[in-house]
């Protein structure tokens, strides 16, 4: 049986996975409203495929961490948000740990632990096994099995990316609590990766800065060819065809955002920097991911001319289309400067207004129920995430005052007269 803390985007995503594959399964989350609306029935994740199989499945969701001893492994799906410095915060991990710790001194029998949630080299030798060491009053090895196993989940394609994965990588300081999380992942088709701790934690930090400096380096070459007349779609298609390249993550556009790249990116170069290493060139890639949404405000700011009094429709606030989430959406920094502007700001999302409203309220933009009323009357338009909703637009365009449409991702079809970002 298997239990698992923290029902987030990684933590649910398990529950409805394991429960398809036919696994007793007891989510455990502190937040009683996500308690409640699982046991009511409702998917608490917006993401299309994940809705569909949780209403196939049965699971159960607690509030009460005393579930896990009646299990034989909890997964430990917490958040690891950024601190100020970088840097991230365990406090979730460490509260966590030490209730499962306290749990098992009143277990006899052997307990998997199994750490999902993205933590930085180093943090299961150095805080996560003394902790639980501490609160369990058991060995680690013995009594106690300890594994770092990272989550490569993108949110849109959640459970796709669980049942269907890339490749697994097991963190592991001895071969039975290995061996048994390999047990979970035997119908898995792809290949497993056995290996320490520390470098099971570097692996998703390193993969993730991968991802991030690929955009970034699209993105720059895009700025690059906006400047020489040519067509950076074209460039990345062609260097795309180059096997030692591939064509994945080569978008020009507006940058990344969402709950993992950027905070990955900041904890990384935090850590290089208390080892007493300057991460030049992932600096830089944040640098460039910072100025791309100001870069569009700055275009459109020389189409238009000031943007003091007037109405700008924004069409896209989660960071990527099939998610409601705004952490860190390159929405955020090019509302703000067009606010700062002076400008007047009408905004529209399928999914993620309610969201978008807790950090931006409607004190400061204006919150259309579509697109076509987000857009009537607006000097100019910005488009920031591709839903399918905005392939298609035409006639939504009718309603404006003056017709200038800049994409932060290139979403219409081309028989609509706009300009792109980096092309």
């Amino acid at each position: 049986m298997i239990s698992i803390i923290g029902l987030g985007y990684v933590g649910f995503t398990q529950l409805v996975g394991f429960a398809l594959k036919g696994y007793d399964v007891v989510g455990i989350e502190k937040e009683q409203r996500v308690v409640s609306s699982i046991r009511d029935g409702r998917c608490t994740i917006c993401d299309e495929s994940l809705t569909k199989a949780f209403g196939t499945v049965q699971v159960r969701a607690t509030s009460n961490c005393e579930e896990a001893l009646d299990t034989d492994v909890t997964f430990i799906c917490v958040g690891t948000p950024s601190r100020v410095d970088g840097a991230i915060d365990l406090t979730q991990i460490e509260d966590a740990v030490g209730q499962l710790g306290r749990l098992l001194r009143r277990k006899q029998s052997y307990h998997l632990v199994v750490i999902r949630s993205t933590v930085q080299p180093g943090t299961t030798e150095n805080v996560v096994i003394p902790l639980l060491e501490r609160s369990s009053g058991r060995s680690v090895g013995d009594q106690i099995g300890v594994c770092v196993v990272p989550e490569f989940l993108r949110e849109g394609s959640l459970l796709e990316d669980f049942l269907n994965p890339d490749r697994i990588i097991v963190g592991e300081n001895d071969t039975n609590a290995g061996d048994m999380v390999c047990g979970f992942c035997s119908d898995f088709k792809c290949p497993i990766v056995r290996t320490s701790y520390r470098t099971a934690e570097m692996i998703k930090y390193a993969g993730n800065a991968f991802l991030a400096t690929k955009i970034s380096f699209i993105n720059e070459i895009g700025n690059i060819c906006k400047r020489l007349g040519v067509d950076a779609y074209d460039v990345a298609r062609s260097i795309g065809f180059d096997s030692r390249i591939g064509a994945k993550y080569l978008e020009a556009g507006i940058g990344f955002g969402g709950s993992c790249l950027p905070k990955d990116m900041r904890a990384l170069i935090a850590q290089a920097a208390d080892l007493g290493y300057d991460a030049t060139l992932l600096r830089s890639v944040v640098e460039v991911n910072r100025s791309q949404p100001l870069c569009l405000v700055e275009i459109l700011e020389s189409r238009v001319g000031t943007l003091e009094g007037k109405r700008v429709a924004v069409l896209g606030l989660a960071f990527k289309a099939g998610t409601d989430d705004v952490r860190d959406s390159q929405a955020i920094p090019a509302i703000g400067r067009l606010l700062e502007s002076g400008a007047h700001v009408s905004a529209y999302d399928p999914q993620a207004v309610a969201n978008m409203r807790r950090i931006i309220g409607d004190d400061l933009v204006c919150y259309a129920g579509s697109a076509a009323e987000a857009l009537e009357g607006a000097d100019a338009c910005l488009i920031l995430t591709d839903w399918d909703e905005f392939k298609e637009m035409d006639e939504q365009f009718g309603g404006m005052k003056r017709r200038v449409i800049l994409e932060g991702r290139k979403v219409l079809k081309d028989s609509i007269q706009r300009e792109g970002i980096c092309w």
